[in-house]
């Protein structure tokens, strides 16, 4: 069970109910009445619980497992207790994402504006805005209707959010256009200027940056990412992309839609990226390259070339991920004395 200090379920659902939720199939002889409390994980979970498996590796806490309902392929269904109702999903993992947002929504606005609150004069605010202590919102900014803003965070002149965009504590935005339903987490930072100067013995003059951000609806940002405005161009984040903690994304670079970005990857100016391209975290890529539509990298890969689209890559310099699995193999062979010499 969650911890009600930080976080509040939404109430109880009949199995019915969470069946219509997910688009599972409930499993022959269960009550579609029978009211579920919570969500937890299959060793914690009890009679009025739901859970889920979606991992082989679980199927011993499975057997054993207490929950009253459960999300599951319809392969494994055979191996659960006869105690345990089940919803046949073929994507059990999504469906129990769904679940656990019914029990526990994002918590509504509470709107207000704080009084130690900073809001321009000339800034537009949508209804139902909640804006925390120590917030400051520049001139001419414009938020969407029930947009949160973090304690001790900043927004920029000019920069606009749209509905149902939440900023963190101690997040800056600026330079920046922002679609609705959007999460910028704490400390994140959006809008600086890009690593822009040209370089020369006299010294670097810098270049000034002057494109902007622009991000799309449904984007999640994690917490102390930083995302570099264009140098003349828009830096671009496509709808839909889910970005992690500690990430930096220079000037210029374009996302498309869906891109999965993970914890500490660098992706140099200029670099273009295509719809549902994976990096896998602590990955490099150096500018100007493009990844096709659904190309994937692994994580600690040095990126140097264009990707094809559905192409997966790996290692550093980055190969095809087949060949470096052989590379690896074949030098793991001779650190171990197994490679035979050549006549």
């Amino acid at each position: 069970m969650a911890d009600p200090r930080f976080f509040s379920s939404s109430g109880s659902f009949t199995l019915g109910e969470l069946a219509e939720i997910t688009g599972s199939d409930p499993s022959g002889g269960v009550d579609p009445g029978h009211h579920y409390t919570d969500v937890a994980a299959l060793d914690r979970a009890g009679p009025d619980e739901v859970s889920f498996l979606d991992n082989k590796l679980y199927f011993d806490a499975f057997r054993e497992s207490r929950a009253g309902l459960c999300l599951v392929r319809p392969e494994h269904a055979d191996q659960a207790p006869s105690s345990m109702a089940l919803l046949l999903s073929d994507d059990p993992y999504r469906a129990y994402a769904k679940v656990a947002r019914a029990f526990y929504p994002l918590p509504r606005p509470t709107p207000g504006i704080h009084p130690s609150a900073f809001v321009d004069d000339s800034a537009s605010l949508g209804q139902g805005c909640q804006i925390e202590p120590g917030a400051v919102i520049g001139a001419k900014a414009e938020l969407g209707n029930n947009c949160v803003i973090g304690s001790n965070a900043v927004i920029g002149p000019g920069v606009v959010l749209g509905d149902e965009t939440r900023l963190g504590p101690g997040a800056s935005i600026s330079c920046a256009l922002v679609g609705a339903h959007t999460i910028i987490h704490d400390g994140a930072r959006v809008g600086q200027d890009g690593f822009g100067f040209a370089m020369g013995s006299e010294g670097h003059l810098k270049v000034p940056q002057l494109g902007r951000v622009i991000i799309g609806d449904d984007v999640e940002i994690g917490s102390n990412t930083t995302i570099d405005r264009g140098a003349g161009p828009d830096t671009v984040i496509g709808d839909g992309c889910r970005i992690d903690n500690l990430v930096q994304i220079a000037h210029n670079v374009q996302m498309g839609r869906g891109c999965v970005i993970v914890a500490q990857v660098g992706i140099s100016g200029s670099t273009r990226l295509d719809d549902f391209v994976i990096i896998g975290g602590q990955a490099g890529l150096t500018g100007h390259l493009h990844l096709g539509a659904g190309a994937k990298v692994a994580a600690n890969s040095g990126v140097m070339r264009d990707i094809g689209p559905g192409e997966a890559v790996g290692g550093s310099p980055a190969l095809p991920v087949r060949e470096w699995h052989r590379q690896t193999i074949a030098i793991s062979r001779l650190a171990k004395g197994k490679v035979k010499k050549s006549d």
